[in-house]
Parts: C-alpha cells; structure tokens; sequence
C-alpha cells in the first residue's frame, strides 16, 4: 500500500513577519544587554568617559524590546532577571580587578533591564486597570 504523503501547511505572510521581527527583538536584547554590561565595564577605568548619548540610546532599545519583544504577562520573570543581576552584582567581593569588571558588567546589564521592566510594568497595569474596563 503506497504511503500517504505528509503536506506541510505553509506559514502565512503575517506569522513569518512576526518570526522575523521577532528574531530581530531577540537579538536586539541581547546586543543591548552586552554592550550596556562591557561598556558600564570599561567605565570602570579612569580614562574612559561614557559618552551621554550611549546611555539615552540603551534606555531607547530597553524601552523598544519591552514594548514589542516580551509580554506583559512574563513581567514576574524578567523582573526577576532584573533582581538577579543585581543581586550578583552587589554580593560579589571587589577584591581583584577581574571581580570588579565582573561586578561592573553584572550592574550595566541590570541598568539595562530597568526601563525594560518598567516598561512590562505600564503595559501590564494599563491593560489589566484600563483598557479591561
């Protein structure tokens, strides 16, 4: 008896674009996330000034990836993200200079996480108080 042939059902237009946009969000996390870390890193050298803009901009991407790339309802999860590193931050000891960029790196990623959950925290609280009315 010949076997019946699976048809693979195609992705719409809409689901690959919101792969795709998804994908960048992702990605856009994380580049985010590491740069803010090594550069509040490098910050820690006397010679290195943060430039004004740089700091505005990883607010800017924060503020982006928690509008369109996590959702509201995963506030819990990455609010404890947030309350990781800076907890790991704050309890490693700065006695060698590898622990000191280490800690430095640790407290720039949860500058970065702050405007991300405080952005899941307003759409959270407008959609659950507001727009459930």
């Amino acid at each position: 008896m010949a076997q019946k042939k699976k048809v693979q059902s195609e992705a719409t237009p809409d689901a690959l674009a919101a792969t795709n946009w998804n994908f960048i969000f992702k990605w856009l996390f994380i580049v985010g996330g590491i740069a803010t870390g090594a550069v509040n890193a490098l910050a820690i050298n006397p010679d290195f000034k943060i430039p004004g803009n740089l700091i505005w901009a990883s607010v800017v991407i924060g503020v982006i990836v928690g509008i369109f790339y996590f959702s509201s309802d995963d506030l819990i999860n990455v609010g404890l993200r947030f309350m990781i590193f800076s907890a790991a931050a704050r309890s490693l000891p700065g006695e060698s200079e590898f622990v000191a960029y280490a800690t430095a790196f640790f407290m720039g990623f949860s500058f970065y996480l702050g405007p991300i959950v405080l952005t899941m925290a307003v759409i959270y609280f407008v959609k659950k108080y507001i727009l459930s009315k």
